[in-house]
């Protein structure tokens, strides 16, 4: 009997080898941290270009053209903001929209690169550009839209408002603007406001827009020949210009990067940027 229960409890054994790994019998070391770092960097980068190329971007905004909506004064903090990118691919920019935009080409006489004159920095620069974490070398802006293709926009009514196809804008963005005051200087006085300018009408396809910081914004306005005949490049005659789409100081809707949504820095201006539907009166 004792012979028979050392038998049967030596069948229920299990051998001390049964949860070794196979092999050479020893546990295999973590792989290394360091090693997989690269991997781990090559996802992230990866990452970045996938979301700032189709989703959205920050971009930095560098001047006081739309203040208060986004601040960029001189000497203060200037706001970052959110550019969302997939609104236009399934649409166009609608009135009232805060878009950022590649400045047209007679938009960009002013503007400097940002780039090193080192070519081993530029290339670098370049190519973070490419995925997202440096800021391209490009003329970058941040206007509302005002009007779009097939549109006639002008000012002013007789309460210096803009108007578009005649029906004026309702704009509570707008903090400052030029003086406007009815019988002493407005649009048919001998003392024009500077408001004022003739009837546009937008091409197809393109966009005008201005900053809300009326009085002190190089926009659609500055940048129309129909407004401004004296710039260097406005050298047609007038009734030419309107046929020149680039005359009309419009954006090509293609130039348009995104969307503005949101303030993420400072923590002290986050929030949510609004556009508002203007032409609902």
């Amino acid at each position: 009997m004792s012979d028979q229960a050392a038998e049967s409890t030596g069948s229920f054994r299990i051998p001390a080898t049964q949860d070794e790994p196979a092999g050479n019998g020893k546990s295999d070391k973590p792989k290394s941290f360091w090693r997989e770092l690269p991997i781990l960097i090559i996802i992230a980068l990866a990452l970045t270009f996938l979301l700032q190329t189709f989703i959205a971007r920050v971009y930095l905004i560098p001047s006081e053209s739309m203040e208060p909506t986004l601040h960029g004064c001189a000497g203060c903090t200037g706001d970052r903001i959110v550019v969302e990118k997939i609104s236009y691919r399934f649409g166009d920019p609608k009135a009232g929209d805060v878009v950022v935009f590649l400045g047209p080409d007679s938009w960009n006489g002013a503007y400097v690169s940002i780039r090193s004159h080192n070519p081993a920095i530029r290339a670098l620069q370049n190519a973070g550009a490419f995925i997202g974490i440096v800021p391209p070398d490009e003329n970058d802006l941040v206007k509302r839209v005002i009007a779009t293709g097939g549109q006639t926009v002008e000012c002013c009514d007789e309460q210096g408002r803009i108007l578009v196809d005649g029906k004026p804008l309702d704009e509570p963005y707008v903090k400052t603007d030029f003086p406007f005051i009815p019988g002493q200087q407005d649009c048919k006085t001998e003392s024009k406001s500077p408001r004022c300018f003739p009837a546009v009408t937008v091409p197809a396809g393109r966009l005008w827009v201005m900053g809300d910081n009326r009085n002190n914004s190089a926009d659609s306005r500055f940048h129309s020949c129909v407004i401004h005949p004296e710039l260097p490049r406005c050298d047609k005659d007038a009734a030419d210009y309107m046929g020149d789409a680039e005359a009309t100081g419009t954006v090509p809707i293609g130039n348009v990067r995104g969307k503005a949504v949101f303030v993420v820095l400072p923590p002290s201006r986050m929030g949510v940027i609004h556009s508002p539907d203007i032409q609902a009166n």
